[in-house]
């Protein structure tokens, strides 16, 4: 699953696409970053995570923040989506998120076929970030990182946990949802300890330890691992 990481050059006349894993430049190619999954279930606490590997300069990607952009700048995507679930997900050129949510969280179809729709958009999205990007490794931060295959191109995952009863509070704090509605979200993606047991690396989030020492304690590891 690996490949040595080092910033790597070599003479190269040419500028073209190639399989995702080197960036043409005029007279050279540069290896892109290793990518490692970040992941973990609605109110795990992934955000803040984020934050902190960004704060050590790790560059962040998220796949909903991705996802939001592709419904407005793919007009592929807005095409699919409005042919499957109808012009009233879209108010005023921007997606309805609540009506788009309730659809299909109570249609276990009905998501499967948006993820279909979505997830081929949100990888070019990430193939054309990646590209960009100058650094050992780059986080690619994913609910669903498992479920939508993502990982399968990650040098590692890593999985950030808390205990349900913190995470049912964050989510309905911060996303004004209620427990039934949060509870609903947790059914469509994997059970934490499924999560745990697929991880390279875990981070409790739950108040039991502080964040900052985990995530630097991982980044120090990633950073050995990518340049071997």
């Amino acid at each position: 699953m690996m490949c040595g990481m080092r910033q790597n050059y070599f003479d190269f006349c040419s500028v073209e696409q190639n399989d995702g894993n080197s960036v043409f430049e005029a007279g050279a190619v540069r290896r892109a970053p290793q990518v490692i999954g970040l992941t973990g279930g609605i109110g795990a606490g992934k955000t803040t995570v984020c934050r902190i590997f960004e704060s050590l300069g790790v560059p962040v990607w998220s796949a909903d923040d991705a996802a939001k952009r592709c419904y407005v700048e793919d007009v592929e995507l807005r095409g699919s989506v409005v042919a499957r679930f109808g012009p009233a997900v879209f108010v005023a050129g921007e997606l309805d998120r609540e009506a788009l949510a309730k659809l299909v969280f109570e249609d276990a179809a009905a998501l499967e076929d948006l993820n279909a729709l979505v997830h081929p958009a949100v990888a070019r999205s990430f193939s054309s970030w990646r590209a960009g990007r100058d650094a050992p490794y780059v986080i690619r931060e994913a609910a669903i990182l498992f479920e939508s295959g993502s990982n399968a191109d990650c040098a590692a995952v890593v999985v950030v946990t808390a205990p349900e009863a913190v995470r049912l509070a964050r989510a309905t704090s911060r996303d004004g949802l209620t427990q039934e509605a949060v509870r609903t979200r947790m059914a469509h993606q994997w059970p934490e300890s499924q999560l745990i047991e697929r991880a390279d690396h875990l981070v409790d989030s739950g108040g039991r330890l502080p964040l900052v020492p985990q995530v630097v304690q991982i980044h120090e590891e990633l950073l050995a691992l990518v340049s071997k």
